[in-house]
């Protein structure tokens, strides 16, 4: 969990110089969970607060302050706390809030590596002649909304003019991680004309282009946590985050493609307790991508929070799952414009769940509501850990290159092997270097069996 117990802030250089590098902007786009938020007070003098990501005291502002629920009039998720408002902050030209999740001087000290999130990029960037601000901009959103919400539209777009103005009219180079390859694509077809005005290059990490099965389909029904082991007493519980994903449209946008070719469709599967005629039995019930909506219905259809005293119903939201079906549309139909360059980096080597297993022969369940309250199995695949290697490798866009790197989900932004590869793609290697060979793994097809393991996500 703790890199070092050193107390200074590993690796940061200084980009205060004068010198302009001669390179084209670079535009780092992070993925779900990937940005800081701020709880702003509504009040004109209103004051901040991080919600997203603080290790002390992570649950109570968490469930003071995010808590939401979906507006199917606007499309967005709102939150329940009517004085204020999420916001993510823009400081260091978009930096600050994709670099230290959590930049309190406590994990700066300790360097808590689980929030160190584009910082390894942003220092190796700015180590190749990158400047903040003239040449390396970011891009944090709410990722607790849609990916193909006009607001985070808009400020991709603005973004984009930004970074382009910026550095003298050159054209972007956008590197996205995770869910973010998602909401670029999403750009790319629902403003096509921007992103051929401004962009030059496409480089995605660790997307989940036809979804994250066994990730996405368990934190609908339990949770994530982030943190394992003693950490997580310190950190957001796996319960609220269950709490806030069930109205959040972009883990809805990440459930398995159903139109997708899978090799072996993923499937949710339930040992559960039948009576019948007097008689108790056992029997393994499962569920494919076209039938999961019944089980997320009935699993969740008590489910619910307390929020300042009043009971909120939280089922799982139809309406969320039709404004995530017309995304799946998008993304089904996105094409890279002629004359971008496209490069994707996908995990491997990491077992990663595909398959989720609720109840035991032993220990059936009863009612399906009890599956929120049970402890998961998963049987796994290779992948990064978070997203299958199937999934990422799947984009549909026919890339420049596709190339495997063993990583996990996280670990993959700060990977010597994936900063090879960028410098090369960039042009900006210091010297010509050919890729190593765990590196270059291109289109390989993995057949290692789908075994039963805890996997870990992050």
């Amino acid at each position: 969990m703790f890199r070092d117990f050193w107390c200074f802030n590993p690796g940061t250089r200084s980009s205060d110089s004068s010198d302009v590098a001669d390179r084209d902007p670079v535009l780092l786009v992070s993925g779900m969970a990937g940005s800081i938020l701020n709880s702003k007070s509504k009040k004109k003098s209103g004051s901040e607060t991080r919600v997203w990501v603080r290790i002390f005291p992570a649950d109570l502002e968490f469930k003071k302050k995010l808590f939401s629920l979906y507006n199917p009039k606007t499309g967005y998720t709102e939150v329940l706390d009517d004085s204020s408002k999420i916001i993510v902050p823009q400081d260091d030209y978009g930096l600050y809030a994709i670099d230290i999740l959590d930049p309190s001087p406590l994990v700066k000290c300790l360097q808590f590596v689980d929030c160190y999130h584009f910082h390894y990029m942003i220092d190796m960037l700015v180590g190749c002649g990158y400047k903040k601000g003239t040449t390396l901009f970011g891009y944090g959103y709410d990722f607790r909304q849609s990916n193909r919400i006009d607001k985070a539209m808009d400020g991709l777009q603005e973004k984009l003019k930004a970074a382009y103005k910026a550095s003298g009219g050159r054209k972007v180079n956008i590197i996205s991680h995770s869910m973010g390859g998602l909401l670029v694509s999403c750009f790319i077809s629902l403003r096509s004309d921007v992103f051929s005005q401004y962009v030059n290059k496409w480089i995605t990490i660790a997307t989940p282009f036809q979804g994250a099965p066994g990730y996405v389909n368990d934190c609908l029904l339990t949770g994530v946590q982030f943190v394992e082991g003693f950490e997580s007493y310190f950190f957001v519980s796996r319960w609220s985050m269950h709490q806030l994903l069930v109205e959040c449209p972009s883990i809805y946008e990440m459930l398995p493609n159903i139109d997708f070719d899978w090799k072996k469709k993923p499937q949710i599967q339930v040992w559960r307790k039948q009576s019948k005629d007097g008689e108790t039995s056992v029997e393994l019930e499962s569920y494919g991508p076209d039938e999961c909506v019944t089980l997320f219905e009935e699993a969740l259809k008590s489910n619910e929070l307390t929020y300042n005293g009043k009971t909120v119903p939280l089922p799982f939201n139809s309406a969320i799952l039709k404004w995530a079906a017309g995304t799946r549309g998008i993304l089904n139909k996105t094409q890279v414009p002629n004359g971008i360059s496209f490069f994707n980096i996908y995990g491997t080597s990491f077992d990663t769940p595909f398959d989720v297993c609720y109840g035991s022969e032993s220990s059936p369940i009863d009612e399906l509501s009890e599956i929120c309250h049970s402890n998961p199995k998963y049987y796994c695949v290779d992948g990064d850990g978070t997203v299958p290697t199937e999934s990422a490798k799947a984009d549909n866009l026919d890339p420049v290159e596709r190339i495997g790197v063993p990583g996990s989900h996280r670990g993959l932004l700060n990977n010597d092997n994936v900063f090879e590869l960028i410098q090369n793609w960039l042009g900006v290697s210091p010297e010509n270097k050919k890729h190593s060979k765990t590196s270059k793994v291109m289109d390989v097809h993995f057949s290692r069996p789908v075994e039963e393991k805890n996997c870990s996500w992050y």
